[in-house]
């Protein structure tokens, strides 16, 4: 049978870097993985950013586009059929950071699925530095991530203070309370914490024998409660120096919304493509091989006319 690893993570907390770091681990061990990006969005970013795994030992497949929540579970359902005729040793999962993770479990119980894949390890990866003041909705997703995980990672925990550790921690375990969970994370056995770029051999290979738990709790309908906003601004030119202008403002000006996270691809002065990931507390804009020409902003209630503002202010000051 061929395992299968579900890596999730709260948006912002470090998901696809942490990918990266696992996937190179597993393939050092010999391992022909295959990294499945499972994603509701229209466009999925993180495959971009996934590029330079790809080789002889690692392939990349792909759900995305905007559908209803049964039709992008046949989804999940076919493209693991498909990938079972690949010869992976160890297939990951990544989904967007607004995710059902029953889907998870629910799939892989079904016939034949239940016959060629077993569950490996459930992994959560969480930002140390949380933001105290979450949505009802925010903290289910939250606790419902965490709550059947094997290890929960704290990431950019290099960034955060002791007591910032431990309030995110209590406020996890706040929000499973919240959904009726009786599982509470436990700060010795259950968290890894530390930052994701720093994480050794001998830690990925405890996280890749962590397991998984099967934990109850209250469900929430994500669907219908639109528990999060994904703006896609695909023709707005903007150079790089412009963006890291306008970011700062996108968090800051409620007009626009709650604004938790942005991504995507733009290009420099010198035409080198450039990768964007920034949250209210950190914000990286690196070279990359690949990129495409998008930038996308999640958050609640976000005023896509205030954002589209902002973007093209700063580019029209730069020039």
């Amino acid at each position: 049978m061929v395992m299968i690893d579900l890596i999730t993570g709260f948006l912002g907390s470090g998901k696809t870097t942490f990918l990266k770091k696992y996937a190179e681990y597993l393939m050092d061990q010999g391992l022909h993985i295959g990294i499945l990006e499972n994603d509701f969005g229209a466009i999925n970013v993180d495959m971009l950013m996934l590029h330079e795994l790809r080789g002889d030992q690692c392939e990349l497949e792909m759900i995305a586009g905007g559908c209803d929540a049964e039709s992008h579970r046949r989804r999940f359902r076919t493209k693991l059929i498909s990938m079972r005729m690949c010869g992976y040793d160890r297939v990951l999962v990544e989904p967007s950071g607004i995710y059902d993770v029953d889907e998870f479990f629910d799939v892989l119980r079904e016939e034949p699925l239940d016959q060629w894949y077993e569950i490996g390890n459930v992994i959560a990866i969480l930002d140390a530095r949380l933001e105290n003041n979450l949505s009802q909705q925010a903290d289910y997703l939250l606790a419902s991530e965490a709550a059947n995980a094997g290890k929960v990672i704290l990431s950019h925990a290099d960034a955060a203070t002791r007591e910032q550790c431990e309030d995110t921690v209590a406020h996890l375990n706040r929000a499973l309370e919240q959904i009726r969970c009786d599982r509470r994370i436990d700060p010795e056995k259950d968290i890894l914490q530390k930052n994701l770029t720093d994480l050794t051999k001998e830690d990925l290979e405890e996280v890749s024998k962590c397991g998984y738990r099967l934990e109850s709790y209250r469900k929430m309908d994500l669907e219908n409660d639109q528990t999060f906003d994904s703006l896609f601004f695909m023709e707005e030119k903007i150079t790089s120096e412009a963006l890291e202008r306008a970011v700062p403002r996108l968090f800051a000006d409620k007009s626009c919304g709650e604004v938790f996270r942005i991504k995507g691809f733009v290009k420099n002065k010198d035409g080198q493509w450039m990768e964007l990931n920034a949250t209210h507390d950190s914000r990286t804009l690196e070279p990359i091989a690949v990129g495409q020409e998008v930038l996308i902003v999640i958050g609640e209630h976000l005023q896509e006319d205030k954002i589209r503002e902002i973007l093209k202010e700063e580019e029209t000051c730069q020039s």
